[in-house]
This record gives structure tokens, C-alpha cells and sequence, in this order.
């Protein structure tokens, strides 16, 4: 027989940390708001401060004021600081709704209060909008927009580089050391000039770029490889871009040359094998084919690792980093309208690093590309 359906979805989050209360309201909520459905309709409960807006711009079917059922907490328990719980327990009892659904990460002080008082609640073993995998069109533009984002910061960052002079150990950019901070400085003014914040951007180099989500401090080198890696969010839309490019400003050796045409070798192998049917793991496996027969080994010691140590991909949509991935957890086959990062990297302190990343639609026979920046590393 085929599983019984889940109670509705209950939520309490701000929509700056939980992309599935952007993806349920379509509205931006900078404080954490109750939202929940029943009976078919879906409905906020929000302060004065947020009320005519998420009532104008939402896609609530009701938006209610959490003034008024405050008070009607504090009527029904005098001797009890009202919150959340019972805001969304006097709703639930209004709309005859007792049963819900909740996130993993529904906060648990919440939790707690609502089984006490009553509510049944069903924590969601995945995602609680595991619909939230497959993007429409809309969302495919929206997603377009951002990578649109990540290539100007990419920009940004070829030109910085491009710009600066080598002096001795030194990248000189307009009369000062070129470091780490500048670089992502320069990275995040372009996307904010595109409507696009880029928190926690990466520009690492050297030895620091060993570190996958080491984001990099300090004065950048010439004849070193910089990770650049810029996963802006659009302001507008709250959909992400993600790219990675690896420069280097001056003269490559011929290990490092290697290093990055292997990588390039292998994302183009992930990107051959992407298409619906086609599992995750597969495709992150056609890139350890490629790293191992170029002789790129992976290894684990108590001091860290080096080679090919992450997934090869993730989703992307409202989070950076969502459903479904590219790796050896993932069995599940790829489906049209999915999207995902193709990213693979290596990493050996001494020689330094490289990932490529782009984004891709998956589609019955392949892929459709949503980010465009060149290629070009050597400056």
C-alpha cells in the first residue's frame, strides 16, 4: 500500500536562514513568523511591522496579525509568557488543524511547547518540499540571474589580477599588496552592483587554497594558484549563483598546468555523463576515473587530506547548498529539471590547488549550461 500522506506543513523561521520559508511565502521575512497550511490554503501569522507588505506581495492565502493572537494567549494563559507555541497552537485550533509536519530544524523549544500542548507534529524524514528539487521555469531564470552574478565577480576578480604588478614575492594592485580581502573585496562590490549579495566569497591561494571552504587571508602571490569561488545570492529573487575559476598572475609551472587540465578533464567527463536516469554517484565517479588515470591520488592522514576529498556537486536553488548531490551518497537517478554544480577540485599543499565550477539544468539528453565565464587561468 502506498505510504499514508503527510500532515500539512508547519513552520516558524525567518527567511534569511530557512529557504523553506522563502520557497512556501515567496516573500522576504527578516524575523522568525509562523506559516503553516491546512485544508488546502496556506497562512501567515506576522507583526504590524511585516503585515501589509506580506499581504500585498506574498503567496499566502491568508495573512494574519500576531498582535491580535497574542493577546488572545495572554486571555487564555495569564500566568504565561506567550510565544510562538501558543500562537501557532490557538491558530491550529481555529482552523480545526491539529497535525502538522515540521522541518529537521524546526526550533525544538518550539517543539517542545506544542506537544504539550497538544498539537500531533510529524518531523519530515528529507526535505519537507521535496518538490523544491525541481525548478521551474521561473526558477531557471532566477537561477540564470545569479550565476549571471557569480561571472561578474568572477570578472572583477580577472581584472584585479590581471591589473596587478609582480614585484619580487609581491601582486601589487594600485600601489598596495594584493591580498586576499582586496580581491573578495572587489568580488562583492561587483555582485552587490548586480543586486546580488556574496557572503563568505573565496579567494584563496597557495597552500590556503588546500582548504576547499578556506575563504583566504593575507597578500596573494604571483606564480601561485588563486581559488575564486562566488556564490552570490540575488537580492530580489533570493536564488543563488555558484562558479569557481582558478587564476594564477604569472608564469605556471608545468605541475601546476597539469594539475588544472586534469580538472578541467574531469569536469568536462562529469558534464558528458549528466543527463535524467543517470545517477549522482555516477557522475562523481567518472570524475575519479579521470583523476585516477592521470595518477591523482586521494589521501587521509590524521593531518588532512589531499587530492579529490569532496562531492562533485551539489543543488542549488534558495540554498547554496541543496538536494540533490553529485557523489557516492546519492543513488537516486537525476531527474529533468534538476540543477547542480559540477565542481570537482584537487589539492596538494606545495603545488597548490584548482576547481571548476559551473551550473547546469538537467534535461532528458544531457545538460543546459546557467553559467558563462571563460576559462582562461594563466594571466
Amino acid at each position: 500500500m502506498p505510504d499514508a500522506p503527510l500532515p500539512p506543513p508547519l513552520l516558524y523561521a525567518d527567511t534569511e536562514r530557512s529557504a523553506d520559508a522563502l520557497y512556501f511565502g515567496r516573500v522576504s521575512v527578516p524575523d522568525p513568523f509562523v506559516a503553516l497550511a491546512a485544508h488546502g490554503k496556506k497562512y501567515a501569522v506576522v507583526s504590524a511591522l511585516e503585515f501589509g507588505r506580506v499581504k500585498r506581495d506574498s503567496a499566502f492565502d491568508r495573512v494574519l496579525p500576531l498582535e491580535a493572537y497574542l493577546a488572545k494567549a495572554r486571555e487564555t494563559w495569564p500566568q504565561r509568557k506567550p510565544g510562538a507555541a501558543e500562537v501557532i497552537f490557538l491558530l491550529a485550533r481555529e482552523l480545526r488543524q491539529l497535525s502538522f509536519t515540521v522541518p529537521e530544524d524546526f526550533p525544538a523549544g518550539v517543539y517542545e511547547k506544542l506537544f504539550e500542548l497538544g498539537l500531533d507534529l510529524t518531523v519530515a524524514s528529507g526535505p519537507i518540499f521535496p518538490e523544491r528539487e525541481i525548478k521551474t521555469p521561473a526558477e531557471i531564470a532566477a537561477l540564470r540571474g545569479g550565476n549571471r552574478c557569480s561571472a561578474l565577480g568572477i570578472a572583477a576578480a580577472e581584472r584585479v589580477l590581471r591589473d596587478s604588478a609582480i614585484r619580487g614575492r609581491s601582486l601589487i594592485y594600485r600601489g598596495k599588496p594584493l591580498t586576499s580581502e582586496r580581491l573578495k573585496f572587489a568580488i562583492e562590490s561587483a555582485c552587490l552592483a548586480a543586486g546580488a549579495v556574496s557572503a563568505n566569497t573565496i579567494a584563496a591561494g597557495g597552500d590556503q587554497a588546500c582548504d576547499p571552504h578556506g575563504r583566504g587571508t593575507g597578500p596573494l602571490r604571483p606564480n601561485q594558484l588563486i581559488i575564486v569561488d562566488v556564490f552570490p545570492r540575488v537580492s530580489a529573487t533570493g536564488y543563488h549563483g555558484d562558479m569557481t575559476r582558478t587564476f594564477l598572475r604569472g608564469t605556471a609551472s608545468d605541475a601546476q598546468r597539469a594539475l588544472v587540465n586534469a580538472v578541467r578533464a574531469a569536469q568536462l567527463a562529469a558534464l558528458k555523463t549528466i543527463r535524467a536516469g543517470v545517477t549522482g554517484r555516477a557522475v562523481h565517479e567518472a570524475v575519479v576515473a579521470i583523476f585516477t588515470a592521470l595518477g591523482y591520488k586521494t589521501k587521509h592522514t590524521p593531518k588532512g587530506s589531499t587530492g579529490f576529498f569532496h562531492g562533485t556537486g551539489h543543488g542549488l536553488g534558495l540554498a547554496v547548498h541543496e538536494a540533490p548531490g553529485l557523489s557516492t551518497r546519492f543513488d537516486t537517478p537525476l531527474r529533468r529539471g534538476h540543477v547542480v554544480t559540477v565542481e570537482p577540485g584537487l589539492y596538494y599543499p606545495g603545488l597548490g590547488a584548482c576547481r571548476i565550477e559551473d551550473v547546469v539544468q538537467v534535461t532528458a539528453t544531457g545538460h543546459t549550461l546557467l553559467s558563462k565565464s571563460p576559462y582562461t587561468w594563466e594571466l
